[in-house]
Formats: structure tokens, C-alpha cells, sequence
């Protein structure tokens, strides 16, 4: 009997995105017959531990990314923690390397994990980012990444290369030095047509303090709704915990069957625009209202687009008030034209060794 190939798969934890995108891929190369092991830190390590209790999973250096409360110094802080991004990545190698050994591991799926690769076995880097927004330096920035890409094997970008795409300028560029592969978009979630009991869901996650933040805001302007209105948390722990506050009834986090259950159960849905979460609702063909996390160009750039094509409500967290949803049913749906991925053939580099 041929032992299966193992493969690593690495996302990054810089809130639930990175993480949760990686549970399709990684129930798909269970489906072809690969032995899949689970590396990351934090949140994002704990919530395919849930998901996935029966794989084998190792704990990576963090990249340690956390948010300042004034979100105009976002650029300033991310510069100042380079040095500690260089000792990640430089850490991150070197446990790559054991474990590639220890472990025969015979491919590589990073999700934004700059570290986690491999010159022994084909090594994917996941990104809906060639291009990083960061503004005035965006050039800068969007070079940067690429620089890192580019010592990868293979490219996979979650979206359709041609338009109409989810992720317009971010993940469309030309003349790249590397390969690149559109796999279309990924969820863990599925539409289902059943009945509301829901009004409204928000759904939070993102590194702290801004994810908190937002949390407050949100219970403040809502505390006297008289809307059924369910609160996930997207802080992930050991133990589901639910509390209620009036109307809002709070969860802390939902495994994906949970998730998609609620998703589905609810009229309308206010979240952060993080591109995952944006695949996720066009999959559910959900109504949506985002509010970018503060200083991030990049939710703020996705946000902007869909609101500019009309397909979704937004503001900037500082403005947020219940008046903004008024007209919220009077909004089309998200959605996402369908695609069905290949991904025997996707699988295939890892057979190339």
C-alpha cells in the first residue's frame, strides 16, 4: 500500500481569515489522500485544532501582529515591529526545516506565512495580496511582498483572475516573476434556504485592541434594540460560552457547521471587511453592512469597492450609528458567481516529488 504524502499547512494568525480559508484546502487534500499536519500560533492554530481535533499540529514563532487604538498610526507601528517580523520569518525557516525532515513532509500550503517554505519540497504561498495596499508607500509595499512570494514554488490567489473578481486591485497585478494560480474563492460555508430567526448577525474577529473596540461600540449603540440580534465574538477558546444582554444573545466563537448555521439564520450581517469573511458572505449570499477595521487600507479598499458597486453598506467605525441601517433590506445581495476548483490537478505539484 503507497504511504500518503504528508503536507504542511501553515496560516497565518492575524485574525480568523487566514485560517479559516485554509479549511476547504485542507478537507480537499484529505479528500485526495494526503496526510495533512496543522502549524501556526495562536488563535488561529487553536481554531483548526477545533475544527481538525484528529491531525497532528506544531506550534510556530508568532508574528505577534496586534493593532494600535489609533488606527492612523497603523503604518507607524507595522514599521516599528519589522526587526521582530525578520526574527519570525528567519525562526520560522528554521522550524520549517526540522519539521520537513522529522516529518517527510513532501509539500508546503502558507497562508502569508513568509517563513514557511521549503527549497526540499514544493512549497504554495495563499494570498488575496499581491499588491499591499499601505498608501503612500503602497508601491513599496506591494514590491516587498512580491519579493517574498517569489521564493515560493507556486502562487494561489482565492479569487477569478478576470473580472467580475472579489478582490480587484489587491490580488490582480501583471508581469509578476512568479507563477500564479487563480483557484476562485474559498469558504467552509454553504447557502441554505431556511427560516430567519435572526435580525441581524455581527460577526467580529482581528487583532486586538481594535476587535474589542468595535465590540463595545456595537454594544452601546445596540443595548435597547428591540431586533433579535446574535453577536459572534470570533475569540476562539477551549469552551463555547454564551451570554445574553437584553436582545443580543453573544457567542464567543462557532466552529464552522455552527457558523454556517447561524450565517444562514440571519437577516442581515455587520462584519469587518476582511477578504475571507467577504468570500464567506458572497458565498451565503448574505446582505451586509462592513466596517473596516481602522487604518487598515486593505478592508477599507474592499469595503469602498463593493459599497461603490452597490452591493453592500459601510462606514468608518468612528461613524457607525443604528440609523445607518434603515434601508439595510433594501440592499442587494452579495454574491459570487460559481466555480468549481480542480483541485486533483491543483494537488498535483505535490506529486512532482
Amino acid at each position: 500500500m503507497m504511504q500518503r504524502k504528508t503536507i504542511l499547512v501553515a496560516p497565518l494568525n492575524w485574525g480568523l481569515g487566514h485560517a479559516t480559508r485554509c479549511i476547504p484546502i485542507i478537507n480537499e487534500l484529505i479528500i485526495h489522500g494526503f496526510k495533512v499536519i496543522i502549524a501556526g500560533d495562536g488563535a488561529a492554530l487553536l481554531l483548526l485544532q477545533k475544527e481538525f481535533p484528529k491531525l497532528e499540529s506544531v506550534e510556530l514563532p508568532s508574528y505577534d501582529i496586534t493593532y494600535p487604538k489609533n488606527g492612523s498610526n497603523f503604518k507607524l507601528n507595522m514599521l516599528l515591529k519589522v526587526p521582530h517580523f525578520l526574527r519570525t520569518i528567519s525562526a520560522e525557516k528554521r522550524n520549517i526545516a526540522k519539521l520537513v525532515d522529522e516529518h517527510n513532509i513532501k509539500g508546503i500550503i502558507s497562508d502569508n506565512r513568509w517563513g514557511a517554505r521549503s527549497k526540499k519540497v514544493p512549497s504554495v504561498f495563499v494570498t488575496h495580496q499581491l499588491n499591499v495596499l499601505s498608501g503612500s508607500t503602497t508601491k513599496i509595499t506591494g514590491k516587498l511582498h512580491q519579493k517574498y512570494i517569489r521564493k515560493f514554488t507556486e502562487c494561489w490567489v482565492p479569487d477569478f483572475k478576470r473580472s467580475p473578481n472579489l478582490s480587484g486591485k489587491l490580488g490582480h497585478v501583471e508581469d509578476t516573476e512568479f507563477p500564479i494560480k487563480y483557484i476562485g474563492p474559498l469558504s467552509r460555508l454553504r447557502k441554505e434556504d431556511i427560516v430567519k430567526k435572526n435580525d441581524i448577525l455581527i460577526l467580529l474577529s482581528g487583532p486586538e485592541p481594535q476587535r474589542t473596540l468595535l465590540e463595545e461600540k456595537l454594544l452601546l449603540e445596540f443595548k435597547d434594540t428591540t431586533k433579535n440580534l446574535l453577536l459572534v465574538r470570533g475569540v476562539v477558546e477551549r469552551e463555547e460560552k454564551t451570554t445574553q444582554q437584553g436582545n443580543i444573545k453573544i457567542i464567543n466563537y462557532l466552529k464552522t457547521d455552527a457558523l454556517s448555521q447561524a450565517i444562514n439564520e440571519s437577516g442581515f450581517v455587520i462584519a469587518r471587511s476582511g477578504y475571507t469573511t467577504i468570500m464567506d458572505l458572497a458565498a451565503l449570499e448574505k446582505q451586509c453592512f462592513f466596517i473596516p477595521t481602522p487604518g487598515q487600507f486593505e478592508q477599507e479598499y474592499l469595503a469602498k469597492r463593493l459599497k461603490k458597486k452597490g452591493l453592500v453598506l459601510s462606514c468608518s467605525q468612528k461613524d457607525f450609528t443604528q440609523e445607518k441601517l434603515l434601508n439595510m433590506f433594501a440592499m442587494p445581495r452579495l454574491s459570487s458567481k460559481t466555480h468549481e476548483q480542480d483541485f486533483g490537478k491543483l494537488f498535483s505539484l505535490f506529486h512532482s516529488k
